[in-house]
């Protein structure tokens, strides 16, 4: 299929006084609003949303919650905003909470499962990032009035920090049946959720339905400004409804960027792919760079994490001279990198990232 251009694609530097374009591979939360998601806010019917009343933010939440199979939803402002509701729900303050050790709710939340929701996270390392039962069951507590109990898993779909891995609908079903067994409650970060079912080529309901909450990003992948969903039973959502005010989460007139969140999810899941395409460039190019190490066969969704210590710089070092030639990339930890394709950057943008880290790791002065 033709790659489709974004209008939003060349970004430019106008803050820091400069005219160059860059490529932003930074992360797909850098995505700029299409002119039908600024039209759609600038139209949108608003109203007081804490007393249930925008009418934009109401759609919002039923269309999610109807791709989803699910009773309601919540709009929030973020997704871990998203996450921590769902455990301030699901666990009581000194339950554990089993993870996969490189995951979001983990590592990069601030540790508001413990500030917060009161949850001593319980980490387990998975298979690229990937978890299955055989590997919770042993993090599962048993009965003991010495330890703390298991009160939620918490699954993360696709894994960011994994390079993007999706979790195999056969392994979150049997997660979530053997859990449910137990009597445990398991919660999906789904933040990506819809770069899942494009690479698995099924429906999110299909993907998502035996977890007892669910969260996405209409931030990320699919463009929108500002927000995610937070899905479930209808008495979930009425419980997390009260946690966002507690939260700060209450917004008022939302209906101006629930407007928005409403044309990516109906316009941007069908363009995703384009996403993936362009991240297999991407990791095709750099495996064969020296002193980077990355299998593309890995490369599932739009996340490129790969090794730099081979090259004898740092991530942040090459990060330094990257952004030197506008183009942005971040380092995971000094050894390792990540480049995220979303609709802003485009093949031509993917294949001056490579070329450009061909200069740097061969110690070849950058072309201006």
């Amino acid at each position: 299929m033709r790659e489709q251009s974004n209008p939003n694609s060349t970004a430019t530097l106008e803050q820091e006084g400069r005219s160059q374009t860059t490529v932003d591979l930074r992360s797909d939360t850098v995505t700029k609003p299409t002119p039908e998601m600024r039209r759609a806010m600038a139209e949108a019917e608003v109203g007081d949303d804490v007393y249930g009343e925008d009418p934009t933010v109401n759609r919002l939440e039923q269309r999610a919650a109807e791709m989803f199979g699910r009773e309601a939803g919540l709009f929030v402002p973020s997704g871990s905003m998203g996450n921590l509701a769902a455990m301030r729900v699901h666990i009581r303050p000194g339950q554990e909470i089993i993870c996969e050790e490189r995951g979001h709710v983990y590592n990069f939340e601030m540790a508001a499962m413990a500030a917060i929701a009161g949850g001593l996270a319980r980490p387990v390392r998975g298979n690229d990032g990937v978890l299955s039962w055989a590997l919770v069951k042993e993090a599962v507590r048993p009965k003991s009035p010495f330890r703390a109990q298991t009160g939620l898993i918490a699954c993360e779909n696709t894994h960011n920090i994994a390079g993007g891995r999706v979790l195999p609908p056969d392994l979150a079903d049997e997660i979530c049946d053997e859990a449910h067994a137990l009597g445990l409650r398991v919660h999906l970060d789904g933040a990506r959720i819809f770069n899942a079912a494009v690479a698995l080529g099924r429906p999110v309901d299909e993907i998502t339905r035996k977890f007892d909450s669910v969260m996405f990003c209409v931030s990320k992948g699919l463009g929108a400004p500002v927000g995610s969903l937070l899905l479930g039973s209808r008495e979930f959502i009425s419980q997390a409804r009260n946690e966002r005010k507690v939260l700060g989460g209450g917004m008022r007139q939302a209906g101006v960027i629930a407007a928005a969140g409403l044309v990516a999810l109906e316009k941007s899941p069908a363009r995703l792919h384009i996403d993936h395409e362009n991240a297999r460039l991407l990791a095709e190019g750099l495996a064969g760079l020296p002193g980077i190490r990355l299998d593309p066969a890995k490369v599932e969704t739009n996340i490129v994490v790969f090794d730099i210590s081979g090259t004898g710089m740092t991530s942040a070092e090459i990060s330094e001279k990257l952004r030197a030639q506008h183009v942005y990339a971040n380092g995971v930890s000094p050894a390792a990198m990540r480049m995220v394709t979303h609709c802003d950057v485009d093949r031509a943008g993917c294949l001056r990232a490579i070329e450009l880290m061909d200069r740097i790791v061969r110690r070849v002065s950058p072309a201006g």
